[in-house]
């Protein structure tokens, strides 16, 4: 008899998280799309739960060219006022202002880097992920060394809504850091 699949209990039964869970968080992403979408996510999360942005992600998905950050950059004023009036995503002003303004910081560093990915790489010890293994939510970090320059990096570069403790987050959910517990099965 198989043995029961055990998770960290932060995705609880909610059927989206736990696909989430499973399936997304914690895996390594090198897509640029990719990690302009949960720059987005991650962004717009400030101040709010990660499950109220993940049930609205597809509304973020029509509302940002679907995370085509080259046509995010280009949004004017006009389309800005747009999206404070969309229900679909969370009415903001300023995190949908900042989400246009990331989108050509992002460009910016892509052309300095040669990808976001090979950007924040450069902060990773020898350029891999770091495992952790907490025990329990209690003794899981919930920013690091590299959160802390990542974050002040990209603030001095124009980025908002990204400090330390979203970019962790950001770089959970990018498999930079896999911080699934212990007793988790998707452990990598």
């Amino acid at each position: 008899m198989p043995s029961a699949i055990e998770r960290c209990p932060w995705c609880g039964n909610d059927d989206l998280y736990v696909k989430y869970h499973d399936e997304e968080w914690g895996k390594e992403v090198s897509s640029d799309t990719v990690l302009f979408e949960f720059l987005v996510l991650e962004s717009a999360q400030a101040g709010l739960s990660w499950i109220t942005i993940l049930r609205r992600r597809e509304g973020y998905r029509k509302a940002f060219a679907a995370f085509d950050y080259k046509k995010v950059a280009q949004f004017d004023e006009r389309k800005i006022e747009e999206l404070v009036q969309d229900e679909r995503i969370i009415r903001h002003r300023g995190k949908i202002a900042s989400t246009v303004k990331n989108a050509q910081v992002f460009i910016q560093i892509q052309q300095e880097f040669g990808s976001f990915y090979n950007y924040l790489y450069s902060f990773m010890p020898e350029r891999k992920r770091i495992v952790n293994s907490p025990k329990d939510l209690k003794s899981a970090p919930t920013h690091s060394k590299e959160s802390d320059a990542i974050s002040k990096d990209l603030k001095k570069r124009g980025i908002k809504f990204f400090g330390t403790t979203i970019c962790y987050a950001f770089m959970q959910a990018v498999g930079m850091v896999d911080d699934h517990l212990d007793s988790c099965s998707f452990k990598n």
